[in-house]
């Protein structure tokens, strides 16, 4: 497969792991990145530059291919200054950056003056726009099914995505909603140039989470996600346990901030994903949660993914039949 993303990021297959919150380390990036698309380690998941910098060498030890680092700029998530995030992968030889929660422009001219690659996501047409004119090469807009942060818009894919692409002229991935082949075809044919997967990474073999949580993925729907923290400005798709129900009980009745951070602590999370306590706070869970039938290596995922968009786009080739070689001619 040959887009302007497997070229820019020197990659096989249009697919990538985007910045997983505590789950993006070392064995899951350096797996997607082995097999084929491109693993991403989450700064924000360190405590320190120097935890950075171990990691980023322990994924060197398992694969030789490109891995990128995001870069989060939420300030709520900041454990310490992103210039020293930046400097550690700048030193490790890291070339590709994704940014993500505000503009990288304060960052644009040290990551452009070592040749870094940066791809920043953005939640909306608007942002796709300011990370082209800041100089980022390429942006993933994310649609309302994403999980974590799919912005304050209620706006899905379908329409997000051709919106995007016809606003710029950088290469354009799709994230959320898409666990499987058919939804890579699907953006490929709204003019995406690759997807960006998290929910689905999240239930493989080498993402670091409790069994628990991928057996409950396994089964899930789509109708086990729910949108959280809109009040505060702050929207986040996450798993309808019971925790993210007493967060919607809140806000309904106008709870203010106070209220919520003891309910949306990210140590919460952390306990879901290390001891598996479903309920012991929430978690980022996208729709296509629903598209997970079981738990794969990363390149089983992602060959199972290229393989059935190649059978989607046969399915369409039939669809034209003789007619389309007519138009052509």
């Amino acid at each position: 497969m040959k887009t302007r993303i497997t070229k820019l990021l020197n990659i096989e297959y249009p697919v990538i792991c985007g910045g997983l919150y505590r789950i993006g380390r070392a064995p899951l990036a350096a797996a997607v990145s082995e097999a084929g698309g491109l693993g991403i380690m989450t700064s924000a998941t360190f405590e320190t530059a120097e935890d950075l910098r171990r990691e980023i060498r322990v994924a060197r030890k398992l694969t030789e291919k490109p891995i990128g680092v995001n870069i989060n700029l939420f300030p709520s998530v900041k454990n310490m200054p992103n210039e020293a995030y930046i400097d550690v992968l700048l030193d490790e030889g890291i070339r590709i950056v994704e940014t993500s929660g505000r503009s990288p422009e304060p960052y644009m001219k040290v990551l452009k003056d070592n040749n870094v690659t940066v791809i920043h996501k953005v939640a909306g047409v608007k942002y796709a726009k300011t990370a082209e004119r800041v100089g980022c090469d390429a942006v993933t807009v994310v649609g309302f099914e994403a999980g974590g942060h799919p912005g304050m818009e209620d706006v899905g894919n379908i329409v997000l995505v051709p919106q995007t692409v016809d606003a710029v002229s950088i290469p354009v991935l799709a994230g959320g909603g898409i666990a499987d082949g058919r939804g890579l075809t699907a953006m490929l044919a709204l003019g995406a140039e690759g997807i960006v997967m998290g929910t689905r990474f999240l239930a493989s073999q080498e993402a670091m989470v409790h069994d628990n949580v991928k057996r409950w993925m396994v089964q899930a729907t789509e109708l086990d996600t729910a949108i959280i923290q809109k009040s505060i400005g702050s929207t986040s798709r996450v798993a309808r346990n019971e925790i993210a129900l007493q967060v919607m009980e809140a806000e309904n009745r106008g709870a203010e901030l106070k209220e919520l951070l003891p309910l949306i602590s990210g140590q919460r999370a952390a306990k879901v994903f290390n001891e598996g306590d479903l309920d012991a706070g929430i978690f980022s869970c996208g729709q296509s949660v629903a598209r997970i039938s079981d738990i794969q290596t990363a390149e089983e995922i992602i060959l199972g993914v290229v393989g059935e968009a190649k059978q989607a786009m046969e399915r369409m080739s039939k669809v034209w039949g003789n007619s389309m070689v007519h138009c052509l001619k």
